[in-house]
């Protein structure tokens, strides 16, 4: 009698969980504004997680399968972003090979779980029908009832079936792709995608971490396993002691995650990074105008550049140096880029003269103070004059990557240098829903700045704000906004040379 199917049964018998990150991922919306509808009592949350029903309740309209809408969006952030960010390929053999063993695992516990509540309801009827025979006509009436009832719950399909069962797909789809990886003691959280090993996935997500050499030779990315499943995926030289195995630990360089985990890794700050010396190979030297140029350079593999979005670097070239913004994110891998205008520097001189394509350039630094502060939840407000857009473009990048901010609001005064790569920046904000560009008129003071701010954004007080540009700017721009009565005492800024 009470015979029912595992696919009709799995819905009502199952209770699931999504971290906020999966669902992020799921519904393609930010984190930033799920934990906006937290604060605002619209989504809740159970211990960090959010149940099936509550997202099936919350997201009534939402559609699990692609859809035209969708793909637009995916290939807008292809341009905005490239094939580093939207680059989807299967996980090394054996770590799929792994993750499949692990579902498999799930599975079958799912159904030894259904087939045990199966044989309890068999129970469950002959337990009625001995009670309904000597009962008497009231207890068989009642007994009946309560059959009847039963059975008109297992035989209907539970609510919103046919989505919850789209949307177990899905995630599970996801877990086999990818494994969501937390960091202790910070609570950070990224995916790692793909055949990434962790240190390349999180590096890619913007998490700072600190690591050295990049190839297993060092030992500086040795974290360790506090929950979760792990394989090793590329050999290295740098051994671990037989306790610190015993403890869990391993290098991130050299191992990707089975499943989802839990790791213990130290994080990077601006006193923490070394000093680096390290020679690129000129990749590409773009042209925008005669007095402005994107020098894009590439790290050897073996030996990648450590540092913070914002932070800047001295570039070398035939005994000719000048310092410079690193234009480009962490989370860009070996790719190093410069702009650099034409000025009185010595390098300045030698980009727009003998520097050429396979060229080599010497890096050193870090330096620079002016980072994200990824720990902050605040809107932001990124403010760029001219060439200072080099700095603001990285930290712009990490700001997407770590995706945190409710609202991110860029401000470009280009008076003398003109919006180049206003392209870059339009295509951003057609691939975010939080992110305004706001790209200011060549007349533009210091004054009017303050004041377009402060009318499209009457909040910004409240928000993080980031600004690079020329000393005298400063000084005008925090002028201007004292004289309205806004505090700059908080700004985070970088001095444009």
């Amino acid at each position: 009698m009470f015979g029912v199917s595992v696919e009709r049964f799995y819905y009502a018998a199952m209770s699931h969980r999504f971290t906020l990150s999966r669902v992020a991922v799921l519904l393609g919306k930010s984190r930033s504004e799920l934990q906006r509808m937290i604060r605002a009592g619209e989504l809740q949350t159970f211990d960090g997680s959010v149940e099936m029903d509550e997202l099936l309740r919350v997201f009534p309209d939402i559609r699990w399968q692609d859809d035209g809408e969708y793909a637009r969006v995916e290939e807008i952030k292809r341009r905005a972003f490239g094939k580093r960010v939207m680059e989807r390929v299967l996980p090394e053999k054996e770590v799929l090979a792994e993750r499949l063993y692990e579902l498999g695992k799930e599975y079958a516990a799912s159904r030894a779980l259904l087939l045990h509540q199966a044989r309890v309801l068999a129970a469950l009827e002959q337990q009625f029908s001995q009670q309904a025979g000597h009962g008497g006509d009231t207890v068989a009436a009642a007994i009946q009832t309560l059959r009847t009832w039963l059975r008109s719950q297992l035989e209907s399909p539970p609510p919103d079936s046919e989505r919850a069962q789209a949307l177990l797909a899905k995630e599970r789809l996801m877990r086999v792709m990818s494994a969501q990886v937390t960091l202790k003691p910070s609570g950070h959280e990224f995916f790692v995608e793909g055949s990434d090993t962790l240190l390349e996935a999180a590096l890619r997500s913007g998490m700072p971490l600190r690591y050295g050499c990049s190839n297993g030779n060092c030992g500086e990315c040795k974290s360790r396993l506090v929950s979760g499943q792990i394989t090793k995926v590329h050999p290295h030289d740098f051994s671990l002691t037989e306790r610190e195995r015993g403890e869990g630990y391993f290098l991130m360089c050299s191992n990707a995650p089975v499943t989802d985990v839990v790791i213990e890794a130290g994080e990077a700050s601006p006193d923490s990074l070394p000093q680096q010396e390290i020679d690129a190979r000129v990749h590409n030297i773009e042209v925008i105008d005669a007095n402005l140029r994107i020098v894009h350079l590439l790290t050897p593999r073996s030996q990648r550049l450590q540092f913070l979005a914002g932070q800047r670097v001295i570039a070398r070239f035939e005994g000719c140096e000048g310092e410079y913004p690193v234009a480009s994110c962490p989370c860009e891998e070996r790719h190093i880029e410069l702009h650099v205008p034409r000025d009185n520097r010595a390098f300045a001189r030698k980009v727009f003269g003998d520097l050429s394509k396979e060229s080599i350039v010497r890096l050193t630094g870090p330096e620079g103070r002016m980072v994200l502060d990824i720990e902050s939840t605040r809107s932001q407000v990124f403010i760029a004059w001219n060439e200072g857009f080099a700095s603001i473009k990285s930290l712009l990048q990490h700001a997407m990557s770590i995706e945190t901010a409710e609202r991110i609001d860029l401000y470009w005064a280009a008076p003398q240098r003109g919006h180049y790569q206003d392209n870059v920046c339009r295509a951003w904000a057609d691939a975010l829903d939080n992110l305004y560009y706001h790209p200011l008129p060549a007349d533009t003071s210091p004054a009017d700045l303050i004041e377009a701010l402060q009318s499209q954004n009457p909040d910004w007080g409240g928000s993080d704000v980031y600004i690079a540009a020329p000393a005298a700017i400063l000084d005008a721009l925090k002028m201007a906004a004292t004289e309205r009565g806004l505090a700059s005492g908080d700004w985070n800024i970088e001095v444009v040379l």
